[in-house]
């Protein structure tokens, strides 16, 4: 089994993870890991770092700190692959794999919202969604005086589809505790039909939004951001308003950037009609190549992008894919369990967690609808813990 050589693409949670857990089974498989990055990121606390909660900070690690020290790291950029001859192109060459995991994350598209690139982190544009960007966010939450609060949903799939409105919660929440909110007109802009995916917990945040006023625009696409003027053009999606502009004018707007999968994994044989990778959704084994897996963000399955999707996807690539090897049968089976950890203000969370078929699937022996206060703990101070120790290290 030792010689099989598995090239894992992606040095993110899922890939790390998957590389920890597959050396736990079996410490002599060769494995090597594709990716480019410095630096390693804990993404679910930018939502805090924006409402100036966590320190951002504690958030980066060097990727040569987490990386598997069994692995072999090549530190290039995947560019191409070609599974018919069990190859993988990068920037620095051609490598040849017996089986290969997918797992390069999703892609942040700033550049398909006309102007964001030139104004993101001025004019009071801010995102969560960079490690760059993610500072400015708090100093225009302090800088508000009063006028239209935007935040910006896009109409794709996103990494923690919860966070384009977290923030806006913790915004509503930090204008009410500094005296704002009678003179904040906030405002929610998304490319989705409704504020969330599963009955249970949207009621709980339509509740949120009642409290703080908030208006509700659904199916209304973001087309360009004029900074120096303070405004952002929509496009509406809904038979009702297909393709009627509006053009609304802001105080400050937190956008999240319209997100796809990499574009070397939308231009290969390996992507669905959409863009990412073709998998089965249970065994997450390729529909076409059998000796290729994904998971992840980059991966095509119906469900919420998390890293607590990954968590539970991880252990079944693993298992499958030593199943596999060995020419045994597949028999672990991923349900679509994903989490939302919804902060609703400071101090409080609802803790969402569904499957497929957007049915809860729930962790805690109490109904995880209602905020809480030990559930916003688990977002701010075990979460992140556990991520550097445990689920990297692939043992949660």
């Amino acid at each position: 089994m030792s010689h099989h050589q598995i090239i894992i693409v992606g040095g993110g949670n899922a890939g790390i993870s998957v590389a920890a857990q597959l050396f736990r089974k079996n410490s002599k498989l060769d494995i090597a890991i594709i990716d480019p990055a410095d630096k390693h990121y804990y993404q679910p606390a930018w939502t805090l770092v924006g409402g100036g909660a966590f320190d951002l900070q504690k958030t980066v690690r060097n990727e040569a700190d987490v990386m598997p020290k069994q692995a072999k790291w090549i530190k290039e950029a995947c560019m191409s692959f070609q599974p018919e001859k069990n190859e993988v192109t990068t920037s620095g060459g051609t490598y040849t794999y017996d089986y290969l995991i997918v797992a390069p994350g999703i892609q942040l598209n700033w550049g398909a919202i006309k102007g964001l690139p030139e104004t993101i982190s001025k004019n009071d544009v801010c995102s969560n969604y960079s490690f760059q960007t993610v500072p400015y966010t708090f100093e225009v939450l302090k800088n508000f005086k009063g006028g239209k609060a935007i935040f910006h949903n896009p109409h794709t799939p996103v990494k923690c589809g919860g966070a384009p409105h977290k923030i806006m919660y913790l915004a509503a929440d930090y204008f009410r505790k500094n005296g704002l909110l009678e003179k904040a007109d906030i405002q929610y802009w998304s490319g989705a039909a409704r504020l969330f995916a599963v009955d249970k917990y949207e009621k709980t945040l339509l509740e949120v939004c009642e409290k703080a006023n908030i208006k509700l625009n659904l199916m209304q696409r973001m087309e360009e951001i004029d900074g120096p003027n303070k405004r952002a053009r929509f496009v509406g999606m809904a038979e009702s308003n297909m393709g009627q502009e509006t053009w609304v004018d802001y105080d400050m707007i937190h956008i999240s950037p319209p997100q796809s999968a990499p574009d070397f994994v939308k231009s290969s044989s390996l992507a669905n009609e959409l863009g990412w990778v073709d998998v089965n959704i249970n065994t997450l084994q390729h529909n076409k190549f059998n000796n290729i897996f994904s998971l992840g963000d980059a991966a095509g399955l119906p469900i919420s992008k998390t890293g607590a999707a990954i968590r539970k996807q991880a252990p079944v690539v693993v298992g499958n894919l030593l199943s596999l090897m060995e020419n045994q049968t597949m028999d672990n089976s991923y349900q679509g369990y994903t989490s939302c950890p919804l902060v609703t203000g400071y101090g409080k969370l609802v803790l969402a967690e569904f499957d497929y078929n957007n049915n809860p699937l729930e962790t805690f022996p109490f109904d995880q609808s209602k905020e809480r206060w030990s559930m916003y703990q688990l977002k701010k101070q075990v979460l992140p813990r556990m991520y550097w120790s445990q689920i990297l290290k692939g043992k949660a």
